[in-house]
């Protein structure tokens, strides 16, 4: 698995930036864009420190790739994020064919969640959809 610069173009990470600071704010801690077989860290506030093990967020991560498929044909429709609720913090994350985004926080409310679970959402159907 790559990790690193150059797994995503700076327009693709600018407009992950821009989409994710636009619906979290100041709580916005980190963000990562990954792909099957590489991942790259495109934000990271600048009180934190660079030393999280984002392999092992991003294995984790890739389970949305399979989310569809396991969930097709669900009573209560597509899959569509994940959010998950930690001590200290929330991971959003968002997968879009063979592309997500996981976008950490602190202190969000459910809703403020979903706001940027959409708004990278549409930053990476654009994408794919550009590529498509």
């Amino acid at each position: 698995m790559q990790s690193g610069s150059g797994v995503v173009s700076e327009e693709l990470a600018e407009q992950l930036r821009r989409a994710a600071r636009t619906a979290a704010g100041e709580r916005l801690r980190s963000l990562t864009y990954f792909t099957d077989e590489a991942h790259e860290q495109v934000y990271l506030r600048s009180d934190l420190d660079a030393d999280a093990n984002l392999s092992a967020f991003v294995a984790r991560a890739r389970d949305g790739f399979d989310a569809d498929d396991a969930y097709r044909g669900s009573e209560l429709g597509e899959y569509r994020y994940t959010i998950r609720r930690f001590e200290h913090g929330c991971v959003v994350r968002v997968t879009v064919r063979e592309t997500g985004a996981i976008a950490t926080a602190e202190g969000l409310t459910v809703e403020r969640g979903e706001e940027i679970a959409s708004a990278l959402d549409s930053v990476l159907a654009s994408e794919a959809a550009l590529k498509a």
